[in-house]
Formats: C-alpha cells, structure tokens, sequence
C-alpha cells in the first residue's frame, strides 16, 4: 500500500506562561500519539509547534514585571520547549514566531492581499489611555456588557456570552494600564474581508466533515459562526509590540497576532527546510495536493483553524501563486479539568507540566491523560485516579504481565525465547488476537478516536494476562516443558506487539520493553505477525511501572487543600439491616457501551422470570462480550437511579483487587433468581 504524506501541527502554546496539563490533553499529546503512530505505519510525517510570541497576553505579562516583552518569551519558549522535550513531545521542530522568517512570511501574506486590493482601510474609534499614551487592545478594557450585564467583558466582545459590539457600546469602560476610564479616539485599520469567505467556507467545512468524519463539536461551532454571519476582522492593531505592518503610513501600527499566529506553521517549515540546507522542504509538504493536513487544537482555537485559517489560505490561493493546501481535519479536543475545576493560574489551581515531570516520570501521565482524552466531552483529571491508571492499569496489567513472564523465561529457558511447539486452541487464539490488534487499534487511530484505541491496546495486554493464567506455565513446567515453552513463546511476542502498539502513547517505557527483548520495532503493521526466533536472547528484566505510593500522592492533594477526609471506623450493623438488602443471581442476557462514558456499561440481566436493566461502571475491566452469559450476583432490591441517561434498576457486586475491579462470576449451573444468603 502506498505510505502517505501527513503534515501534522499542534497548536502554537502562548509564550506568557508555562504550559499544564490542560493544554497536553487538548492538543500536544493527541498530536504526538498521531504523529507516532503514523511514522510507526511508515508514513512521511511533518509534525511542526512553536511558541506564539506577539499579542496582548504578553505585553500585559511584561508590563506587571516591568520587563521588555523579550524577556517574557525567551523565558517560556525556553521552559515550555524542555517541558515539551521531557514529556516526549516528537515535533520535528518547535519554531517560534518572533523569527526573522516568520516576520517575512507574515508581511508577505499582507502585502499579497494588499497589493490586490482585498484589504479594507476603514476608520472607527477605539478606547485610548490618556494617562498611559497608548491605544488600548482588546484585553487591555474591561466593562460591562451591554448584552448580558458581565462585569468583565472586553472592549468589543463578551467571553461570557459570546456577544460581539463596538467598542462605543461597552458599559463602564476601565483601562487595565492605568486604571483610568480610556476615552474613544479615531483610527483607521485594514480589513481583511472573511464575510466573503463564508459560503465557500462553509462548503469546505461541510464536505470536509462528509469525506473525513470531522467531530460534532468542532462542526457545531463553525456553524454557530456560520449562523451569526462573518464579518469584515481588523488584521492591524495600534501597539508597539508584533510585526511591524510593511506600509510607509502605518507607523505604530502591526499586524494582528489572530491573522499572523496561524502562519508559524507555514514559518515552522521554512525554518526546518533552513536548517536541514534543503530549501524545497517546506513546499514537499505545505504545496503537495497529495499531503495530508491535520490541525490539532484544543474547542476555543476552532474559529481560527476552521474558519480563519483556512479563509487566509483561500485568498492566498485565488492570487494564482503555489497553492497551499487546507486542513483536511482539525480534532479538536475538549477542555481537560483539574480535580473538578477549571485550571487557573490565578487561582493556582492545576499543575504545570513542568513541576509535574519533576516528581513524576512521563508515561504515566502520558497514559493516564490518554485513557481520559477531552475528544468529545469535558473531562478531569484526578490525582486519585492518576496513582490508579498507575497502579491498576501500568503495573498490575501491563506491568505483570511483561515482569511474570520475563522471570518465568530467565529462571527455566536461560533467558532465552523457548522453541514453540504443538499449538493448541487455546495458543491459536491468543495468536489471532495478536495478529488482528494493529489494524484494529489503527482504526481507532485513523479515525482520531484515540482513547478507545488506547484502552483497546490494554485490552491485549489483559487477554496476555489471561492467556498466561489459563495456560499455567507454574504447572506445565514440571509436567511437560515443550508445553510451558509453547505458552512463554507466545507470551514473549504478545509482549513485543504491545511495545509497538504503546510506543505512540508510553514510548520511553516501550523503548524500555524493546530493550529487554533485545530487538527492535519493526513497523505497525508487522509487529503483530513478526516473531522473535527461538533461542534469541533477552537482556534482564527490570520493573517498568513503579507502583505510585499513597503518601507521595496525598502530599499533592493536600497541597490543593482538598485532602481527603479521614475514613471513619467500621460501622457495625444488625441481622435485620442485613436482611433488609435483596442479593439474588442474575444472568447476563445482553451488554453494550454507553455512548460518552469510558466506565459505564447497560447490562440487560434475567433475576428469575424478570428482565431488568442495571448500569455498572465495570467498562474499563471488561468489554461487553465478556460480561455477556455470565452469572453474577446483583443486589435485587435497590431504587432505581438514572445514570447518564439511562435507568438503572439494580447493581451488581464487584471486588477491588490489586489486579483491578473483579465481578463476582457465579457457575453457569446456578439458576438465576436464586436468593444469596
């Protein structure tokens, strides 16, 4: 099969702050595990990022240190690229756009527009600070809006409501320089006019989303701008710091960082291409009809990658020059929540990934943030359930099922992968389960559903686990070695799948596992086929997964001030409040997925001659199949409660073991209905 030609980007951070973890599961860690992924399938990847340096954010952070705006970015461009680089970020180039080339590239863009006429100079008035001397941005005025009544809305539009107004129409106005009332004075800036764009806009966002499945959010927002019109956008603004606008009458003047932003990508390419001494590089990818383009961004970058964007790039087009070419999809995530909460660096409230890589490795939170991905809804992420993905997930499943077997070979074949014999039923199985997980887990993936395809490659991990119990080596060992060297053989390459498998998502602990299988990865869509030879040698095992100790993840709640509360004595009840709970077998007839939720299954179970319907979080330990035809206890007598829309009528009884969450199977033979006494 042809290999393609993707040209992946990751939204350029903001060089005013640190990065947390919020923005990994928005944009970065999405990308990279595509970015990996695809390599792995032998494609040709660009994967660009850098730091967006010019804007109000960062003049507004200098001008509280009192330092020139250089500072400001040469500071987070520096410590958001190391943090970038120890999470394991991939970018072929983390570029920035206070560059020489990108000020080229940018000034280029406009005077191409100008120089055609597509620009519009208007004249309007904005909020001026007498006191400060200056023209006041966007952010620099706070009043109350003339829509809602929010008391913090910007000079020209409400992040409350979402209404846009003339700065005139603000209620109130304060300068956040000086702190005086600004006054309106008359200036003019140039239009670029994206009104114009909107029908061939929309029918690039529309047929985008029939050919390449675009998500539903990122489809609801374009057409909740679509609805409302688009307008004529101001690309110049009256401050000192950006890039200077190329015209003799545009003193103080520079283009707009919502216009000029989104063309480091485009800069980020040409550096690369500068760098490497081959200066047709950026074209390979940036004018190839044949690329692949795929935009990740978190859901409040959307308007400027759906729609602005790819309008920029639709001007540039008509002007006749090389064509570039449009995102073909742009998967944007959701927002990733802190412990419940927003993250807020006012507040201080979240984690920057720097400080947690300080005292964490990163493929935990690698995995963690990957099991938990924003892609269709609001999630948080939890310093509990951290240590558990760790714990249950990292160390118990895929941690021991390498460790058991890795031990099992060194101690009875010399360290050695064992010849594989006669194969039974049960190995061929383990074998096509092997085989099938790469085009399987490379759907999930195609189709940006990286999540699911993340908790389907622990899946395998768990069926190796079960294979190496069933098939117990402690016992075949004694009674007949070729058996037990059957079963290890197998286990061995289960091993060396998942590696690949998991290299998009934890690749320092896969390059870990690769190094104890002394071998190296061999490509997607071989590593469930490939076998490693019999009598190849293994290095010496080594724990990948420490388990993650309570008191190290208390100490980061209690600095949250949310520590838990103390767990009470063990309450004692009566016979008769024991009586009182209906425990009863049940028989699994059907389950499924609920659509939204990583936990929750909608189980249809038979207690005696009653159907019910129960819902029970065991989705992360078991896919539907596996729970279907099982015999489990339930407790008959609970009051129905409603759980992501959908009615429970019941709910069944489960363990938490160091191994995970175990449903309590009962034997086939028991009829259900039968009291539990």
């Amino acid at each position: 099969m042809a290999k393609e030609k993707i040209l992946i980007t990751a939204a350029l951070p903001y060089a005013n702050g640190n990065i947390h973890l919020g923005h990994l599961s928005g944009a970065y860690l999405p990308a990279d595990i595509f970015a990996r992924f695809n390599r792995l399938k032998g494609n040709d990847v660009l994967f660009l990022c850098g730091s967006d340096e010019h804007g109000v954010p960062i003049t507004i952070s200098a001008d509280k240190e009192k330092v020139s705006p250089n500072v400001i970015i040469d500071r987070y461009h520096e410590s958001n690229g190391k943090a970038f680089d120890k999470f394991g970020m991939s970018f072929d180039i983390y570029s920035r756009t206070s560059i020489d080339i990108h000020h080229e590239t940018a000034k280029e863009f406009f005077l191409d527009f100008y120089s055609r006429g597509l620009l519009k100079e208007k004249k309007s008035f904005q909020f001026y600070d007498e006191k400060a001397g200056m023209f006041l941005p966007d952010r620099y005025v706070e009043g109350i809006c003339p829509n809602c009544g929010y008391e913090q809305a910007r000079s020209d539009e409400c992040e409350n409501c979402g209404a846009l107004y003339e700065p005139s129409e603000l209620k109130n106005p304060v300068s956040k320089v000086s702190g005086q009332t600004p006054v309106l004075k008359e200036t003019s800036h140039w239009y670029f006019p994206l009104g114009d764009y909107q029908e061939r806009l929309e029918e690039y966002v529309n047929g985008s989303n029939r050919n390449f499945g675009w998500k539903e959010n990122v489809m609801q927002y374009c057409r909740g701008w679509f609805k409302s019109g688009l307008q004529d956008r101001a690309i110049t603004r009256d401050i000192d710091w950006g890039i200077k606008v190329p015209l003799n009458d545009a003193e103080g003047k520079v283009i707009y960082v919502w216009f000029e932003a989104v063309l480091g990508y485009i800069s980020a390419a040409k550096e690369l291409a500068d760098k490497k001494k081959m200066p047709a590089l950026w074209r390979d990818y940036w004018q190839d009809k044949n690329t692949r383009y795929v935009a990740f961004i978190g859901k409040d970058n959307v308007v400027f990658h759906c729609i602005i964007f790819p309008a920029i790039l639709m001007a540039w087009n008509d002007g006749g020059k090389d064509q570039y070419i449009l995102p073909e999809n742009v998967p944007a995530n959701e927002f990733l929540n802190f412990e419940g909460r927003k993250f807020s660096k006012s507040r201080n409230w979240g984690i920057d990934v720097e400080e947690f890589l300080n005292i964490f490795a990163a493929d935990p939170l690698r995995y963690t943030l990957a099991a938990n991905l924003p892609e269709t809804r609001d999630t948080d992420f939890y310093w509990k359930e951290f240590q558990a993905r760790n714990n249950s997930e990292l160390a118990d499943i895929l941690g021991n099922f390498i460790n058991r077997t890795f031990t099992f070979v060194h101690k009875h074949f010399n360290g050695e992968v064992p010849q594989a014999a006669e194969l039974l039923e049960i190995d061929k199985q383990m074998l096509r389960l092997r085989e099938e997980f790469p085009a399987k887990i490379s759907d999930y993936f195609e189709k940006y559903r990286l999540r699911d395809g993340v908790q389907e490659i622990m899946n395998l991990a768990r069926a190796g686990n079960k294979y190496f119990n069933d098939s117990e080596p402690w016992k075949t060992v004694k009674s007949d070695k070729n058996r037990c060297g059957t079963t290890l053989n197998i286990c061995l390459n289960t091993i060396y799948t998942l590696a690949e498998l998991f290299y998009p998502v934890i690749p320092f602990s896969s390059e870990k596992i690769f190094a104890m299988l002394n071998s190296e990865k061999t490509g997607w869509d071989e590593c469930g086929k490939y076998s490693l030879p019999a009598g190849h040698r293994l290095n010496r095992t080594e724990i990948i997964f420490p388990k993650i100790e309570d008191d190290i993840v208390d100490k980061q709640i209690n600095k949250l001030g949310i520590a838990e509360q103390p767990v009470p004595e063990e309450e004692k009840i009566s016979i008769e409040d024991f009586n009182k709970i209906q425990l009863k077998t049940a028989k699994v007839i059907h389950a499924e997925k609920i659509p939204g939720s990583d936990k929750l299954l909608k189980l249809k179970v038979q207690i005696g001659d009653q159907e019910r319907q129960i819902v029970a979080g065991v989705a992360l330990a078991y896919k539907p199949e596996e729970i279907t035809g099982k015999t489990i206890v339930v407790v008959a007598n609970l009051k129905p409660a409603k759980l992501m829309g959908q009615e429970s009528n019941g709910m069944l009884l489960a363990a938490h073991s160091k191994a995970g969450l175990k449903v309590l199977f009962l034997d086939d033979n028991v009829e259900s209905g039968a009291g539990i006494k």
